[in-house]
This record gives C-alpha cells, sequence and structure tokens, in this order.
C-alpha cells in the first residue's frame, strides 16, 4: 500500500478453505486504471476504476478519512475476485465490549460496508476499531450463505484510553 494515497499496490491472498488452497496476487497499476491477477499459473489483466481500493487497504483508507460523527459516510471502489463494488462506509457507534485477550471497553462499530463482493457474502460487513485516535480494527464480521465469519485481532493491541 503506497502510505502517501493509501491506495493499494500489492496483495497476496492465501484462501485456505478446506482441503482447497489457492493463492492469488494481484498487481495494482492505479495510473493506468488496471489490476493484474495471477491465479492458478494464470495470468490476467482486467480494468477498474483509477483509486480503487482492496480488501484490506479500504479498511486503512476508512479509517483515515471517515469523519468521526455518528451517520458520516465514506464511498469508495473496492476490488476483489475480478469486480470492482462500490462500498459505503457508515460511522455507526456500536459497542463491543470483549474482543479475545481481554476485555476493551468503548469501542465503537465504524463501519457497516453495504455491496455484494463476492457470491459467498450477502452485502454486509461490519468493521469495529477503536474510537482513540488509532482507529485500529479490531473485529471483522461478514454474514455468508452459511452462516457468518469473524476475525478478531488477537494481539498487538495495547490497552489506551479511548476517547468516548
Amino acid at each position: 500500500m503506497d502510505p502517501a494515497t493509501l491506495l493499494p499496490e500489492h496483495l497476496t491472498f492465501k484462501r485456505r478453505e478446506g482441503k482447497k488452497k489457492e493463492d492469488i496476487e494481484y498487481t495494482f497499476h492505479q495510473k493506468e486504471g488496471t489490476v493484474t491477477v495471477v491465479k492458478g499459473g494464470t495470468t490476467e489483466t482486467l480494468e477498474m476504476p483509477p483509486g480503487t481500493q482492496d480488501v484490506i487497504s479500504c479498511l486503512y483508507y476508512a479509517r483515515s478519512e471517515l469523519s468521526l460523527q455518528p451517520g458520516s459516510s465514506l464511498t469508495m471502489n473496492v476490488y476483489h475476485d475480478k469486480r470492482t463494488a462500490n462500498w459505503t462506509y457508515v460511522l455507526r457507534r456500536l459497542r463491543l465490549s470483549a474482543v479475545r485477550g481481554g476485555e476493551l471497553k468503548r469501542l465503537g462499530c465504524w463501519s457497516s460496508c453495504r455491496s455484494k463482493v463476492s457470491s459467498s457474502t450477502k452485502g454486509n460487513i461490519r468493521v469495529w476499531f477503536t474510537n482513540d485516535d488509532r482507529r485500529i480494527p479490531v473485529r471483522m464480521k461478514a454474514k455468508v450463505i452459511i452462516g457468518s465469519i469473524v476475525a478478531d485481532l488477537v494481539s498487538g493491541l495495547q490497552a489506551s484510553s479511548p476517547t468516548q
């Protein structure tokens, strides 16, 4: 990711689903409006709108650009699995009282992403960030066809005194 623009440059996606193992490499060419995808020994270059994020860089972009006022929103293009989707992040104040590794208080859900990114998601991804100046993503939750997926930050978060 380019630290000045917060745009993705390269992403390696290591998919592990049961016995299925697949590595996908994405190289973003922002100025040209293309992304090169290497998957299963095949290389393909696809068009995308300039300024498009990937599924990880969008978190960093949202946490730095989204206003702290409830109801504020941010819309961006996010590329994943051969398609670009328009994601909208909306700031909401939902409390998350615990994450693995101990009790954390005063966390807010900062984003609710409404977009169908892949055929397995139902279009709503929630990301909880700390509400201090660092805005660390501590939980992501997505509804999928067979239930939901939850990813919790398990290390690297030092308890700090949140502002709210």
